[in-house]
């Protein structure tokens, strides 16, 4: 792990979303960010594989893509709580997945979380096990579309 890059880009995000720069919350976020920088550090020398995670615009473009998914999960969700004709009936189900790296896996995992109305809730080799309050969000899921694109990625 290269700390400068990493220090450089964990400042410039806190900055863009904290907007404060109060000497008080710019010592916390230094703080905080230092931390984050010893704590990786010091998990790349526990388990001797230091991860190698390069930002990329397809990265970019995936976290984009994510948060319009995100957005219309949201307005779905919304719909299914005040129509009752919608169906809310929670599901549980085997994804099966082509994800091979444990940074892919993470990434997955987290969005599927992260879209409103599902849950990942196990990670295996070779699936994941999903919670969701409708068939058609594991339908979604099972087109592929999101593992496709994180694929695409090459974490």
């Amino acid at each position: 792990m290269k700390p400068i890059p990493i220090l450089t880009l964990l400042g410039v995000v806190w900055l863009l979303f904290s907007g404060h720069f109060t000497p008080l919350l710019m010592a916390l976020g230094a703080a905080s960010i230092l931390l984050v920088v010893w704590l990786l550090r010091r998990m790349d020398r526990a388990d001797g594989a230091p991860m190698q995670f390069r930002p990329s615009f397809g990265l970019l473009g995936y976290l984009a893509w994510l948060l319009w998914d995100v957005v219309k999960a949201n307005i779905d969700l919304a719909w299914r709580i005040w129509d009752p004709k919608l169906p809310v009936s929670p599901v549980w189900a085997r994804l099966d997945t082509q994800v091979e790296t444990p940074l892919e896996k993470t990434l997955y995992a987290n969005s599927i979380t992260l879209t409103p109305g599902t849950l990942t809730t196990d990670v295996c080799d070779d699936y994941f096990l999903i919670h969701a309050l409708s068939q058609a969000g594991i339908d979604e899921l099972r087109e592929g579309e999101m593992e496709r694109r994180i694929r695409r990625i090459n974490l």
